[in-house]
């Protein structure tokens, strides 16, 4: 039996057209304690008030928070894995379409290689309450259910095919990816709302490249979010409102103390927001 631990933090200023200027701090830590070979017990503690938000605002005396919002067993075995428990969200880097990165879904989740780069993905459980504070806390009905098949057709292009049933709303979800050449790559997510005829689209595009030497990470998106979507938009990281928008964020390396920076713009409909920040990984 062996513990193993990540951290990190982040502090950043945010301003928002429509309130007043704040800044921000935000600790994650991801204890893990090794069971054996195949199993091992997680859990995931960090800042925030809210399912999609995982920072305290400074100066705020009710913003001053700090919960446990995921404990889960990991059961890994030949192409695939179990969790089980208040087990995590998985999306991308910058979560456009999926679940916000530091949430939570009460429940269990199994994948397994139908083929090698073919996965199929499924996860059942309850997602109603999305106070940090009640993650914990037992939920007795199934609400929750999402049915994923993604696949890597070669070194360039990837796809992923699913249904969901989050609360009261049915989805079905489709993301297409190309790796144009290098670190550069592209991609295409939609989401409907069956139930309602709602949609979602984001098209974005992740790069690496440098300016005279100094290295930079830069991902930018447009995305459309129709007005009756419903809770699954507002569960999405840093969610702003419905209708059209957009996002530009670029980072590097602060060459001091293991810091890194960070820029995003953010636009949607009325609404605009510019962060800044630095962020460290212990």
């Amino acid at each position: 039996m062996t513990y193993d631990h990540r951290i990190d933090a982040q502090i950043r200023y945010d301003n928002r057209s429509n309130r007043d200027d704040r800044v921000q701090y935000r600790l994650r830590y991801y204890p893990q304690i090794t069971l054996s070979e195949n199993w091992n017990l997680n859990s995931f503690v960090v800042t925030g008030d809210d399912f999609a938000s995982s920072h305290n605002t400074f100066g705020e005396s009710d913003s001053q928070e700090l919960a446990v919002r995921r404990f889960y067993v990991t059961h890994s075995f030949e192409g695939g894995k179990v969790e089980f428990g208040v087990i995590p969200t998985y999306k991308g880097r910058v979560s456009s379409t999926g679940l916000s990165k530091d949430g939570w879904i009460q429940g269990v989740r199994y994948v397994t290689s139908l083929q090698p780069n073919h996965k199929i993905e499924f996860v059942t459980g309850n997602l109603s309450n999305t106070d940090p504070n009640k993650a914990l806390s037992v939920q007795n009905d199934l609400n929750y259910f999402e049915l994923e098949y993604s696949a890597s057709l070669n070194e360039k292009h990837a796809f992923e095919l699913g249904v969901e049933r989050i609360t009261a709303g049915n989805y079905i979800r489709g993301e297409w990816r190309y790796a144009q050449s290098g670190e550069q790559t592209w991609s295409i997510e939609y989401v409907r709302r069956v139930d309602e005829a709602q949609n979602k689209l984001v098209i974005g595009t992740e790069t690496a490249f440098s300016v005279q030497g100094y290295s930079l990470d830069l991902h930018a998106f447009y995305a459309y979010v129709s007005e009756g979507f419903g809770f699954r938009a507002e569960l999405t990281e840093d969610y702003l409102g419905t209708g059209h928008g957009g996002s530009v964020v670029i980072s590097g390396n602060l060459n001091i103390g293991g810091l890194d920076w960070f820029s995003r713009v953010d636009v949607v409909g009325n609404t605009k927001r510019l962060l800044l920040g630095i962020k460290r990984k212990f």
